[in-house]
């Protein structure tokens, strides 16, 4: 990891950069994020070239690998405060539903009892929208789409992650959570032979 870490971090479309007491805050058009620094690590903010670099003190396995993972964290917070981070997810089934509801997503998908999922903090949900999915072996299937959105990466993914935990793809109908583009190999059904 130590090719990443040695690799500036460009500061893009009016993002800005400052540290604190053990810590770096990226700020951008879209809000602010903050990163603890291991003590091992030593964060500098080149003014000129409008960069941050990262570097280390020790040349141990551990610091090689946080080196390389510092630097990749504080490049995907200079993207999640210009742009954000958006994962789309799919609810594919006849009956499954989403909505929002007092600040949680609700779930229909198949269960007994909906699902209340709160939305948590610095994670943003678009109202779900309605649409079809191509299901191989079945056709068009409707689907509900949600979109979460946010500035910190692990958070976005983490959240849509869950969401997808609750009702995973099954592989005979297709039916369940899905992320958009998810590949879900198909099993064949149990083919019964003519009687004679």
């Amino acid at each position: 990891m130590s090719r990443i870490g040695r690799q500036p971090v460009p500061l893009i479309s009016g993002a800005k950069a400052t540290l604190g007491e053990g810590k770096i805050i990226v700020s951008g058009p879209l809000g602010q994020l903050e990163q603890a620094i291991d003590p091992r690590l030593r964060v500098t903010i080149d003014a000129q070239k409008n960069a941050v670099r990262v570097e280390r003190t020790a040349d141990d396995r551990e610091t090689r690998a946080l080196h390389g993972l510092l630097r990749n964290v504080i490049a995907n917070m200079v993207v999640g405060v210009t742009r954000g981070y958006l994962k789309t997810l799919q609810v594919v089934g006849i009956g499954y539903t989403a909505k929002l509801q007092d600040g949680q997503l609700v779930l229909q998908v198949g269960l007994a009892n909906d699902l209340h999922v709160p939305v948590p903090e610095g994670i943003k949900v678009d109202p779900p929208e309605t649409g079809n999915v191509f299901v191989s072996g079945v056709g068009s299937v409707p689907c509900a789409i949600v979109r979460v959105r946010g500035l910190d990466k692990q958070k976005v993914g983490d959240f849509a992650a869950m969401i997808h935990r609750l009702r995973p793809p099954e592989p005979y109908r297709g039916k369940g959570i899905r992320y958009e583009g998810e590949e879900i190999r198909r099993k064949a059904g149990k083919a019964f032979a003519a009687q004679e």
